[in-house]
């Protein structure tokens, strides 16, 4: 598994798009910053990072998920590692880390673009506001995380990259997320549908994030995240199992 990470860290690295896209994207920001400059203070650069962040596990996570899990589809990578023996479970636990890893490097540079960005146009964030900036920025790493699990299913049941990527577009943007929620209060009623959002994947981020600036307990949301990533692992691993590789 070590040399399927590492082969494909290799490849994204070498992977000249993966450069040209986050430039631009680092590139619009300034120039959005730049149009706004003159509004920056110490609550502006919070809400930045809120407003920012909250596009990244589309605008950041999507690409990413493109290049780890669909991107073999396409290549039909898949194919060739099942046919050198490659256990199943192995790929699936392999991107998991693999976009952990590189999700890691991107979201802990994106608080210091937004910290470069405001002190070229004058505004130096103090320590206490760039500890709230990572906080945010951990908890959208969380959710690319957990989202790029979810909608990894659809890559190993169905090996459709198209239905995929899609899925995880409209997670990440919590289209799903809002459907399912306006499903339920129309089920159950606000309370308990509360109850049951607050299990999933935005919930959960929500409360680690609480529990970072707050000093509350993170235990507990911290277990659910990683039984929520461990369930989607294995249903991966068996849908992946249950579904004969297309030549």
């Amino acid at each position: 598994m070590i040399k399927l990470i590492t082969g494909e860290m290799y490849r994204l690295l070498h992977k000249k798009s993966i450069y040209t896209y986050f430039c631009s994207l680092a590139a619009g920001y300034f120039l959005i910053a730049f149009i706004r400059s003159d509004g920056f203070n110490a609550q502006s650069i919070v809400n930045d990072a809120f407003n920012f962040f909250n596009f990244l596990p589309a605008i950041v996570g999507g690409f990413l998920f493109s290049s780890i899990y669909t991107d073999d589809l396409i290549a039909k990578n898949l194919i060739t590692l099942v046919g050198f023996g490659m256990s199943k479970a192995k790929i699936v636990l392999a991107k998991i880390v693999l976009t952990a890893l590189l999700g890691t490097v991107i979201f802990a540079l994106a608080p210091l673009l937004l910290y470069v960005t405001h002190a070229a146009f004058g505004w130096t964030a103090t320590a206490s506001t760039m500890t709230m900036v990572y906080a945010v920025s951990f908890k959208y790493l969380l959710i690319t995380i957990g989202y790029s699990a979810l909608s990894g299913i659809v890559v190993y049941g169905l090996q459709r990259t198209t239905f995929a990527m899609v899925l995880y577009i409209l997670f990440a943007f919590n289209i799903v997320g809002s459907l399912f929620k306006l499903f339920l209060v129309n089920m159950v009623g606000v309370g308990f549908a509360s109850l049951i959002t607050d299990r999933l994947m935005p919930g959960i981020t929500d409360r680690i994030f609480a529990g970072i600036i707050s000093g509350g307990p993170l235990a507990l949301p911290v277990i659910e995240y990683i039984i929520y990533v461990a369930i989607v692992v294995m249903v991966s691993v068996i849908a992946f199992n249950k579904k004969e590789m297309e030549f």
